[in-house]
């Protein structure tokens, strides 16, 4: 058993000694949905009603670099996220949100660079400096490869991009995570416990690996890399994930390394509930479901945490679910007293073994990752192993050796009426390209083209492009239009076509 206190080496037991005793996770909500104006409304209510960090949720268009008038993009905007393409909207987004002092996370990925343009852009028009923003930008496209699909460019130069945004980030922006490697999405596609955290882990090294490379301190980039886990199910194995997930990141960090601060030692991570195991029939138990996750997450010692709505099997959150799920939060923070104590079930066999179990079969992972060549060869190899898993977690609940309940124990007859959900208005698309093609026609189109075509210049230079996109977003181009020029420049991303 480890023997460590909470706050030390390898930090099994919490990367901090007295944990939440102080002050609570920040309880940090994913949010977004149409255009900016209304996700921007949803925000203030939630900030209103407690929540302490932003976290942005973007539709698939703006996650794929297509702006809202492409063709490839019907039927999606604003559906499963906000639609942002172009500075007026990030401006209208974050509208009245006091950038200096609540922290925002951006879950993208393919187009982080171009996200994360428009924040500082957007910040700097409010005459907020840049060193001063707090936030994360999930930044981690070896996952969308292997578990989501939302890509852009091939994997490698995916890679060079991400990295710039590390190493610019990492120069320029102190207070900014740039990267926050997910093993969320891994665990949703159908991976096990073990699979999330050894891929993942692995995803870490091999982001670290290349910004060495940059000639980057190890010990700055540590402080600055931060994870996002899934809080699935099974009660004791997820808070063991969490912990063996810190004793193994501490030891990669230190021995494979060579970090000496051990605020680079340590994993530091968001937690958000498994939407997998959300269930459209019998949606009130949803909130049964999630609250015993958030606790695992919490148990586990998390350092952000967003629990789902119980309606988001069926559609996005409503304001009354969005709150209760808020609720669900503080509730856990403010009447249960488990803040009081750091690693409650530390000692205990169960969690102990657990803890263990874990740690040797994701360290068997990435020792196979290795073998292959590292994350970005092993993408194929990844993917089929979730694959394998997914499938045979699928039929261990068709075939009742799993339970869900309402779904295969305890099924009850369908109700009329139901849960009401939240529809994003179909005019949505259409407001949408009617505003961008104002702002093309408002903006100064030389220096639009100017900043596009030192785009295209700093790519062929092989340049760090963090610099010419923000160029690009302060001259008012479209998401759309960086994305096509990086795409130029590198090929679009079609699966089958291979790595290069």
């Amino acid at each position: 058993m480890d023997t460590s206190r909470p706050g030390e080496f390898p930090f099994t037991r919490g990367i901090h000694p007295t944990m939440y005793a102080e002050r609570p996770w920040t309880l940090r909500q994913y949010s977004g949905y149409a255009s900016a104006a209304e996700t921007n409304r949803r925000y203030r209510m939630l900030l209103e009603a407690g929540q302490s960090g932003l976290s942005v949720a973007f539709d698939l268009p703006t996650q794929m670099g297509y702006d809202p008038g492409d063709p490839m993009a019907r039927g999606e905007v604003g559906k499963s996220g906000v639609s942002i393409a172009a500075l007026d909207d990030m401006e209208e987004l974050l509208e009245g949100i006091p950038l200096d002092r609540v922290s925002v996370s951006m879950t993208i990925n393919a187009t982080a660079i171009v996200l994360l343009a428009l924040h500082v852009a957007a910040a700097e028009a409010r005459g907020v400096k840049a060193e001063t923003l707090g936030g994360t930008v999930q930044n981690d496209i070896l996952k969308e490869f292997v578990a989501r699909g939302c890509y852009l460019l091939p994997p490698k130069p995916s890679m060079k991009v991400a990295v710039d945004l590390i190493e610019h980030a990492a120069r320029q922006l102190p207070k900014w995570n740039f990267i926050s490697v997910s093993g969320y999405h891994i665990r949703e596609a159908g991976s096990t416990a073990a699979q999330e955290l050894g891929f993942t882990i692995a995803n870490g090294i091999a982001y670290m690996e290349a910004a060495l490379r940059r000639g980057l301190d190890v010990d700055v980039l540590g402080r600055r890399v931060s994870f996002f886990f899934n809080a699935h199910s099974d009660f004791i194995e997820e808070i063991a994930k969490f912990r063996a997930a810190r004793r193994l990141w501490a030891r990669t960090m230190r021995d494979r390394f060579g970090a000496r601060d051990p605020k680079a030692q340590m994993l530091r991570f968001h937690v958000q509930t498994a939407g997998s195991t959300l269930t459209a029939q019998q949606p009130y138990n949803n909130v049964v479901r999630v609250t015993l996750q958030a606790m695992a997450a919490v148990l586990g010692g998390a350092q952000s945490l967003h629990t789902n709505a119980m309606d988001e099997a069926l559609a996005l959150p409503t304001e009354k679910s969005a709150r209760l799920a808020l609720r669900t939060q503080q509730i856990l923070a403010e009447e249960t007293g488990i803040r009081d104590v750091a690693d409650p079930f530390g000692g205990a066999r169960a969690v102990e073994d657990a803890t263990d179990r874990l740690e040797a079969e994701a360290s068997r992972l990435v020792g196979e990752i290795d073998r292959r060549g590292g994350a970005v060869e092993a993408l194929d190899y990844e993917r089929m192993e979730i694959e394998r898993s997914a499938l045979a977690f699928q039929r261990e609940i068709e075939e009742g050796r799993r339970v869900v309940v309402g779904v295969n124990r305890h099924v009850e007859p369908a109700r009329p009426g139901g849960l009401p959900v939240l529809k994003v208005d179909e005019r949505v698309q259409e407001e949408r390209v009617e505003r961008v093609r104002r702002i093309r026609e408002a903006r100064d189109g030389a220096r639009c083209a100017r900043a596009l075509d030192g785009l295209r210049a700093a790519a062929d230079r092989e340049l760090n492009l963090f610099p010419a996109v923000l160029e690009c977003v302060r001259a008012r181009a479209t998401l759309g239009e960086i994305s096509a020029t990086l795409a130029d420049r590198y090929g679009r991303y079609r699966p089958g076509e291979g790595r290069a």
